[in-house]
């Protein structure tokens, strides 16, 4: 099997310590494994999209040294793939309007005294619309023991979630049209033959709806590591929304030296070639296999 992993940034801002961490890691693991590294733009949500962004994460990475092996993939580009995917599910009956407003939703929730409030969709939907119009289109997800889907993190260990109590049927289109993530991802990993995910612990969740969906698609499974998250002073993930600063330009060595600590590489380097032999070496010694 010839490796082939990614790096996919929202271009919502500039790129900050916590995706760099990212980067890193899906980089080294990448390297590591002699092989390619492919720079995927999140940009099916459209709204939140800063323009210029794009250009500005893909400058910072080169920056960085860090170089798309190929021709960054754009996701406003890939509607029609989402569509041919969406079409072969809607074929087997697996996907279903609803009408359902978030309000809705919660209030639903909060009468049913759901355990997972945040996040079990209640299936109201799934016999039909109740004179509702169509809003987004869902995922049926199985009952049982069907529903448990396990998988073992090559940095977490082993894990497992239950669709149907935790989750629920997930959208596929949202409600405004724009393709769900949770599509879109599935989709430009099976089309770019991704084989290993490396990814950041926030995306954790969101695992076991990716394999259930690979399933239904018919497509393979890769392996997936996700790194521990970068916090801020008050504990919450570091992110734009938390305030998180650009990395700094002008000093890469030092961020990445930081990056990599947070990766549990503690390495010296007075040049970045020398930084990235090093790093590569020791992700190799804990990941390689």
């Amino acid at each position: 099997m010839t490796y082939r992993g990614r790096f996919a940034p929202s271009p919502t801002g500039p790129l900050h310590a916590g995706s760099l961490v990212s980067a890193l890691a899906s980089f080294l693991d990448a390297r590591a494994h002699g092989g390619s590294w492919i720079v995927r733009i999140e940009d099916v949500d459209t709204p939140r999209t800063v323009p210029g962004a794009a250009d500005d994460i893909l400058a910072t990475l080169a920056h960085f040294g860090m170089h798309s092996d190929e021709p960054p993939v754009w996701q406003s580009e890939r509607g029609a793939a989402y569509a041919a995917a969406f079409e072969r599910l809607q074929q087997t009956g697996l996907i279903y309007p609803c009408g359902c407003t978030r309000r809705e939703i919660a209030d639903s929730l909060i009468h049913t005294h759901a355990r997972h409030a945040t996040l079990a969709y209640p299936g109201t939907c799934r016999d039909g619309l109740h004179g509702k119009p169509a809003r987004a289109w869902r995922l049926r997800v199985p009952d049982g023991d069907a529903a448990r889907i396990g998988f073992v993190d090559r940095w977490q260990g082993p894990q497992t979630q239950d669709l149907a109590t935790e989750v629920g049927d997930f959208a596929l289109k949202r409600a405004d049209g724009l393709w769900a993530y949770q599509l879109a991802v599935v989709v430009d990993d099976a089309d770019a033959a991704i084989t290993h995910v490396v990814r950041g612990a926030d995306l954790l969740d969101s695992t076991a709806r990716q394999i259930y969906l690979q399933q239904c698609l018919g497509v393979p499974t890769p392996a997936y590591l996700h790194v521990p998250v970068v916090n801020n002073a008050s504990g919450e993930k570091l992110s734009k929304q938390t305030g998180a600063a650009p990395l700094d330009r002008n000093a890469p060595l030092d961020a990445l030296v930081e990056a990599a600590r947070h990766l549990d590489i503690d390495v010296a380097a007075h040049s970045i070639d020398a930084f990235y032999s090093a790093t590569t070496a020791e992700w190799a010694k804990r990941f390689g296999r």
